[in-house]
């Protein structure tokens, strides 16, 4: 199920599919993070909201390393520690995550607690997590 090869669609929901999937298996999203911390940006929906975008592998982040990011780097955050700290954290401070946008920067976003409910949900159907455990 893995993308990797070719660049993300216009196709929002199947972008959604392969974060989840790649996610999962393995253990791994990524950010943009500067000198004045990780990439956000406002929200289409409410633009008194941020957006923390993250994707499912490191070319599809690195693509956004351009223009106003174009200092950024590539980093990778463990399934675990987005799970565990991450989402509940963005929750409180009112952020919403950004999943797979594609070069336009353009997807779905969602409320962290509900793309947290998500993975927990995929996770417990027996898809495991990367660890190192």
């Amino acid at each position: 199920m893995k993308q990797q090869d070719q660049d993300l669609s216009a196709d929002f929901d199947t972008n959604f599919e392969f974060f989840l999937h790649d996610a999962i298996e393995t253990g791994c999203v990524w950010g943009l993070e500067g000198e004045e911390g990780w990439a956000l940006c406002p929200s289409l929906e409410n633009d008194e909201i941020d957006v923390m975008p993250l994707w499912s592998q490191p070319e599809y982040a690195q693509q956004h390393c351009k223009d106003e990011w174009s200092s950024y780097q590539v980093v990778p955050i463990s399934v675990e520690e987005l799970l565990d700290d991450w989402l509940p954290g963005m929750h409180e401070d009112i952020i919403m995550v950004g999943v797979n946008w594609n070069a336009d920067l353009e997807g779905v976003d969602l409320e962290p607690l509900d793309l947290l409910e998500e993975m927990d949900r995929l996770i417990a159907e027996g898809q495991d997590v990367a660890s190192d455990d």
